[in-house]
């Protein structure tokens, strides 16, 4: 009995030996494998760099596809017991920039949709269509000639309206010469202080086309697996404060296997002329049902120009 129970813990003690070795000799292979990796990814990087630094163009996109259906019957505890829902949302963030040693051509498109939908099943009197909520879109092209590295003397067209509902009501155009600043890699600063701000608009009463100065800020880069796009455009009329505006997007994509990822997307806007566009439409629906003689007609003094923002959360797609 124990010549058995000394050779079955030699026998355990060996096993337990054995694998220990085995678990450090795979440990140290996975090292060795991983530092060769490592290696082999600081070369590739390296390359990558170079390439990018050659003259040509880059171009790039990513997206954000974002939505949900839902579908309820007989469920009593909500006003609708019986209805249909769903949102969709799109974005898409693309560039197309021609980067030569002594000038740049740099092309940006940036889209943002997004439809919803509530059909209450119970009554005729409702919309069960999809219809549009979110509807941004803004397409840019900046032409410059280099004076140092990092300075250039410029001109920007950009435009920015909405696809879905009202298309180019307003429309904004903007083209204006001045200069362009690129401090950091990726990093682009407009500065125009020669810009007319053309407003395309059925309402001539509210909407003005003005000169003043453009600014814009974008940053557009990529790190491994996430892309992110940030874009600052302001403009300064002056003629009037009442005509200035500006507006800041942010797309955010995180791949997690191939092409398919999570992706958000926020934008702050302020204008404005679109603040009282909406404010003379709702005075008119009011008095429409019921004149009110104390209520007073919104104008630019009196008018809330409340921040404008929205957001966006969903599946990404890396094109």
């Amino acid at each position: 009995m124990t010549k058995r129970l000394l050779l079955t813990s030699v026998l355990m003690l060996s096993l337990v030996f054995g694998f220990s070795q085995t678990k450090e000799e795979l440990q140290a292979q996975k090292a060795e494998k991983q530092a060769t990796a490592d290696a082999a990814q600081a070369e590739a990087d390296a390359l990558q760099a170079q390439i990018d630094a050659l003259p040509g163009w880059r171009i790039g996109a990513f997206g954000t596809i974002g939505g949900n259906l839902s579908n309820f019957s007989n469920w009593y505890s909500q006003g609708a017991p019986n209805n249909a829902s769903g949102s969709i949302g799109i974005t898409f963030n693309g560039y197309a920039n021609l980067i030569e040693e002594k000038h740049f051509w740099r092309n940006s498109l940036t889209a943002n949709l997004n439809w919803v939908k509530l059909d209450n099943k119970d009554t005729e009197l409702d919309d069960d269509n999809f219809n549009p909520t979110t509807d941004v879109f803004n397409i840019t092209s900046l032409y410059g000639r280099n004076l140092t590295k990092k300075l250039a003397v410029s001109t920007l067209m950009e435009y920015r309206t909405t696809l879905l509902d009202n298309f180019n009501d307003p429309g904004y155009l903007d083209v204006g010469v001045g200069f362009t600043w690129l401090p950091i890699e990726n990093l682009v600063v407009v500065v125009h202080p020669l810009n007319y701000n053309f407003v395309f608009a059925d309402n001539n009463s509210v909407f003005e086309s003005s000169l003043g100065a453009k600014i814009v800020a974008d940053y557009t880069r990529q790190i491994g697996a996430i892309n992110f796009k940030s874009n600052l455009s302001a403009f300064q009329s002056y003629k009037s404060g009442d005509l200035s505006n500006w507006q800041w997007t942010n797309s955010f994509g995180y791949t997690l296997w191939k092409m398919i990822g999570v992706g958000f997307d926020f934008g702050l806007r302020s204008n404005k002329q679109e603040a009282l566009n909406y404010g003379l439409g709702q005075y008119a629906a009011a008095q429409a049902v019921m004149v009110d003689p104390s209520v007073a007609v919104p104008t630019f003094d009196n008018v809330d120009n409340d921040l404008q923002t929205y957001w966006t959360l969903g599946l990404s797609y890396k094109f």
